[in-house]
């Protein structure tokens, strides 16, 4: 298991380019309620107001350093700590124009990345103690995929694929323009033979078809009842075949899945029904 605070770090690049859209798109030509306030030296601090997973630490960094590459942010937690209601995140110091137009941007992130690394945190937990681990998917917000992704490995979910191209993923339709499981399968290790090849199946045939035809990664089974997903472990676990429980994965069903001994849950729940985090920003000295 990845313990906590054991994940891979944000990708900087993608974090620029994250705050850079969310900038431009709220400041525009300009803040104009910033520039009644006279620009001085000022602080603040985020508090949250209810228990939470701490996630978006470099996007908030990068609202306000962004506008004023000088302010400094005192953090009282790490990505993946938790933080009870009242905590303060960060105390940040400035110039009091870039912490009121950097504001909103940065809660934003931290809103949204500390819901999905909370949720994620929840959904581990209920599993703790079963060899299953939670997997997100590329339900995920438009532009904010690798931070989406980010917060669900703070969380201490695992990354499935990125996108369409860091794996070969087989599902109904593409099985069905191929003819069959072992055509569509065949032509996938002929044409990406370095890339992981992910096979959906819907019942224990299409799972043996997959078997027989070899060299697949890992088997995604889709609405299996517990009876199947039991046999389908039985049949894949000694020559090592990893297997994924998609659909209907709900929170009150994981317990009774991760019984089964299945590889993974995938959950698209915890990046696309995603409720923020209630955060809070405050001066606590004056704007003179």
């Amino acid at each position: 298991m990845v313990s906590e605070h054991e994940f891979a770090a944000a990708d900087p690049a993608a974090v620029a380019g994250n705050v850079a859209a969310a900038l431009a798109e709220d400041l525009g030509s300009g803040d104009v309620s910033a520039a009644l306030v006279p620009d001085h030296p000022a602080r603040a601090r985020i508090i949250t107001r209810e228990p939470m997973l701490l996630c978006g630490r470099p996007w908030a960094e990068a609202c306000f350093r962004q506008l004023d590459p000088n302010s400094q942010l005192h953090w009282q937690a790490d990505d993946g700590e938790r933080l009870e209601s009242g905590a303060t995140l960060v105390e940040i110091s400035g110039q009091a124009r870039a912490l009121l137009s950097g504001e909103r941007s940065a809660l934003n992130f931290l809103q949204l990345l500390s819901a999905t690394a909370s949720e994620t945190a929840r959904y581990v937990a209920a599993l703790a103690g079963t060899p299953t681990r939670v997997l997100d998917t590329r339900k995920t917000l438009p532009g904010l995929r690798l931070a989406q992704k980010y917060a669900v490995r703070c969380g201490g979910g695992v990354n499935h694929r990125i996108g369409l191209f860091d794996a070969v993923m087989l599902k109904e339709n593409h099985i069905a323009a191929a003819g069959s499981i072992a055509a569509a399968m065949e032509r996938a290790k002929q044409q990406f033979p370095t890339l992981p090849l992910i096979v959906e199946v819907e019942s224990m045939d299409e799972l043996r078809q997959v078997i027989a035809a070899g060299g697949c990664t890992r088997v995604l089974i889709d609405e299996f009842s517990l009876s199947d997903m039991q046999a389908a472990v039985e049949l894949c676990r000694p020559i090592g075949l990893p297997l994924e429980v998609s659909g209907g994965v709900s929170f009150d069903r994981l317990a009774e899945i991760g019984a089964t001994g299945v590889d993974f849950v995938s959950i698209g729940s915890l990046t696309k029904h995603v409720r923020a985090i209630d955060l809070s920003m405050r001066f606590i000295a004056p704007v003179r």
